[in-house]
């Protein structure tokens, strides 16, 4: 990564960047009544909050949960407004501020209710991408470049029953980190016996030092906060 002057560090950490995940998709079909849709754009910085569970105001409950068939995939997507709902946001209006860049993460967690729960799970990262050395390379440029959308694909050995999926993108143009995120409610039926393993509780699955992190440096090394991805069997 390029290096940056003093003077464009210290205006990238009055910049905020606004975003939300304001759309799901089951198998290319929006199914936006599952998702938990937050009240504002803007980001999550507290650490110690119950809002990196599922966003702003801890997100009420969606409508209903969706019935998705384990092998299905599902997209999260965001947009910089709420009410904006357009396939693919242009250039001029990317899905987050252009060069607010970081790693764009899904976690999921098994739940007795997805309807219900509180996002106070286990949560497992399934999805991640983060940074291999150019700016295009960062998670938060490649959604840019997909549409805003950020797919996963349920694995078909995964056990039946109800489950949160959390989107999360981290911009980290600035300090502290914003964190957007967003969860969905779901059912998979149709899947086998393969369980979620042991995962992190939301708040308290990041430090300081992983979200307060200063990208504008030259040869920047970086690693997204959090676990590993989950590399399911198939």
């Amino acid at each position: 990564m390029k290096y940056y002057s003093l003077i464009a560090l210290l205006f990238a950490e009055t910049v905020y960047s606004h975003a939300t995940w304001n759309n799901f998709f089951v198998d290319g079909k929006a199914s936006k009544e599952c998702l938990r849709v937050v009240s504002t754009n803007s980001p999550t910085t507290n650490l110690a909050s119950p809002d990196l569970r599922c966003g702003p105001g801890g997100a009420k409950p969606a409508a209903s949960s969706c019935a998705v068939k384990a092998g299905s995939k599902i997209e999260m997507q965001m947009h910089q407004q709420p009410g904006d709902l357009s396939a693919c946001p242009p250039k001029n209006n990317p899905a987050i501020g252009g060069r607010h860049f970081g790693p764009v993460m899904v976690y999921m967690c098994e739940v007795a209710d997805a309807a219900t729960s509180s996002g106070d799970c286990s949560w497992v990262k399934v999805a991640e991408d983060a940074y291999t050395g150019t700016e295009s390379s960062w998670g938060t440029e490649v959604l840019n470049n997909n549409c805003g959308k950020r797919a996963y694909t349920i694995p078909k050995s995964l056990k039946s029953g109800n489950y949160l999926i959390r989107a999360e993108a981290l911009a980290l143009h600035s300090q502290p980190g914003q964190s957007y995120i967003a969860c969905s409610q779901i059912n998979v039926t149709g899947g086998g016996s393969t369980k979620l393993p042991a995962g992190v509780k939301f708040p308290g699955a990041y430090t300081a030092t992983e979200v307060n992190k200063n990208i504008w440096v030259s040869n920047l090394k970086y690693t997204a906060p959090g676990p590993k991805v989950w590399a399911a069997t198939a």
